[in-house]
């Protein structure tokens, strides 16, 4: 039986279309849907066209970086390639989608949020009357825009020094470009729910040892995160984002050590406190610092596209500082949805 993807004419203009990725096009030009009840199904259009030249990517029979440039259309899957490990390396142990509240994509480079910010009065749950009027939210759009930042590293690599490398052991360093991105947008995340993004909006901080949080200054208590967490009403704080240092001193907290905790972790991985918040440990984080937010209203993730590489250089083996850049920026939601706490 013959299959379209196996005429599929590949080209370096597939990855120029406006508003397209690469894989988008291929799907377009092969969809997966014809495959249903094929063998083929389940595969993407990209695995077909690996399929279709023999490539493997991973496992003992991985091959080796040149067997992408054995033709002209084969070395126009590379860049997707190198953009798909990446965009891997960024989802592992990302802790972005564990505090953000929404993605947004964004074609562009100026993106205005929307906010809404309800006073004591219009948080009250009060009985509407027959024929009375009903209570207003007020939604309004954001003063000043969101900052998106390209973030990336470059790719330092001549051809001649990768091209007997399996693919298996190169997506090694891809996954680790992927996951230095991944750190950059964290810290990025992290500035803007501290400081705010740019609409007068930073996150209330509080101090321990100073009212309303009790404690002793500079030493972390069970009780001062009670304090911490009382000041979240109407939101729940669910998220912990803390240090190393920070999750050590929450760790020998005899309230942790409760059985349940313990069994949750070794049954799941995900550390949750007493207090039912998931503790989420990154060194982005500044020392004897935490931040609380309730996830589902603090902080909004505006993605200006995908993993972007530099595909000309890439196909034509110019590897030699070839950029990897993903842009995105965020955005505050609900500002009280998000505390932090220094020790």
């Amino acid at each position: 039986m013959a299959y379209a993807y196996d005429n599929l004419k590949l080209e370096k203009g597939m990855y120029g279309e406006a508003g397209k990725s690469f894989s988008q096009v291929l799907e377009a030009a092969d969809p997966s849907e014809h495959y249903r009840g094929t063998p083929l199904e389940g595969l993407d259009a990209f695995q077909r066209q690996l399929k279709r030249f023999d490539i493997h990517v991973k496992g003992s029979r991985s091959d080796v970086v040149e067997k992408f440039f054995r033709s002209a259309e084969s070395a126009v899957l590379f860049p997707e390639f190198v953009s798909r490990v990446v965009r891997q390396g960024m989802e592992e142990d990302n802790v972005l989608p564990s505090i953000t509240a929404t993605v947004t994509q964004f074609d562009g480079m100026d993106y205005r949020s929307i906010y809404s910010v309800p006073s004591e009065e219009e948080k009250r749950l009060r009985r509407v009357e027959e024929g009375a009027q009903l209570p207003q939210t007020t939604v309004r759009t954001q003063s000043n825009l969101v900052k998106l930042h390209k973030r990336g590293r470059m790719l330092v690599a001549s051809y001649e020094a990768i091209r007997f490398q399996r693919l298996d052991l190169f997506s090694i360093t891809l996954r680790q470009i992927g996951s230095h991105i991944a750190r950059m947008h964290l810290e990025d995340a992290i500035k803007v729910i501290r400081d705010g993004d740019g609409n007068d909006n930073p996150a209330e901080v509080l101090t321990v040892g100073s009212a309303p949080i009790g404690g002793t200054a500079g030493k972390l208590s069970y009780e001062s995160l009670l304090d911490f967490w009382s000041r979240f009403d109407p939101y729940t704080m669910n998220t912990l984002l803390v240090p190393n240092g920070v999750m050590l001193e929450l760790l020998k907290m005899s309230e942790f050590q409760n059985p349940l905790t313990g069994l949750n972790f070794q049954g799941t991985g995900v550390l949750s406190s007493p207090l039912g918040a998931t503790l989420l440990r990154t060194s982005a984080m500044p020392a004897d610092t935490l931040i609380g937010l309730d996830r589902g209203y603090a902080l909004e993730m505006v993605s200006a596209g995908d993993v972007m590489v530099e595909y000309d250089k890439l196909i034509d083996r110019q590897v030699e500082r070839a950029a990897i850049t993903s842009t995105s920026g965020f955005a505050k939601l609900f500002t009280d949805a998000a505390k932090v706490l220094r020790i």
